[in-house]
């Protein structure tokens, strides 16, 4: 019995040792710590280092175009083939349309005409796809979804109006009171 203990004892032993080392790194080039020799940090922050920070992520053209045809489905009435043709033609406008943005070359003025300029481009390839019906609520539904844009800078206008009007109150009541 004596013997079976002593094994089982010399086997956890040799077992600790080695987790113990593995986890100070002498097993990796002998610099301990497991740090590769950059010290105080662990392998995850090296490589966090080495990458380069990541942008988020772009959506692509195909997802967006595919959105504001759902949108349009019931107020256009749209058949599916109609759906399927319009949705690539958006996602192409996109695309375009981000090329153009990231170009560095062109001035924001210039950016904005070739913008308006596809988008009227656009504009006439999805009405090639309506019927006269359609195009009139087409028209429509493209006025509404530039009018939900909108209101976030509208808000943001407001706001600051009513700030100024109140910070006007506020000085005219402190002029009473003196």
């Amino acid at each position: 019995m004596k013997p079976i203990q002593s094994l089982f004892l010399l086997v956890f032993a040799l077992l600790s040792i080695n987790t113990v080392w593995a986890q100070y790194g002498n097993g990796y080039n002998n610099n301990g710590y497991g740090r590769g020799g950059a010290m105080g940090m662990d392998r995850s922050m090296m490589q966090g280092q080495q990458s380069a920070p990541s942008k988020p992520k772009e959506i692509p053209a195909e997802e967006t175009a595919a959105k504001i045809v759902e949108q349009m489905k019931p107020e256009v009435n749209l058949d599916e083939l109609q759906a399927i043709a319009i949705t690539n033609v958006m996602a192409d406008s996109m695309r375009e349309q981000g090329i153009l943005l990231k170009n560095e070359s062109s001035t924001q003025d210039q950016k904005l005409e070739q913008i308006n300029a596809l988008r009227e481009e656009t504009n006439k390839k999805i009405n090639a796809f309506l019927n006269p019906d359609q195009k009139e609520k087409f028209t429509a539904f493209m006025a509404n979804f530039k009018e939900v844009k909108k209101p976030k800078s509208k808000k943001k206008k407001d706001s600051k109006k009513d700030i100024k009007e109140d910070i006007k109150e506020v000085k005219d009541a402190t002029k009473e009171t003196e």
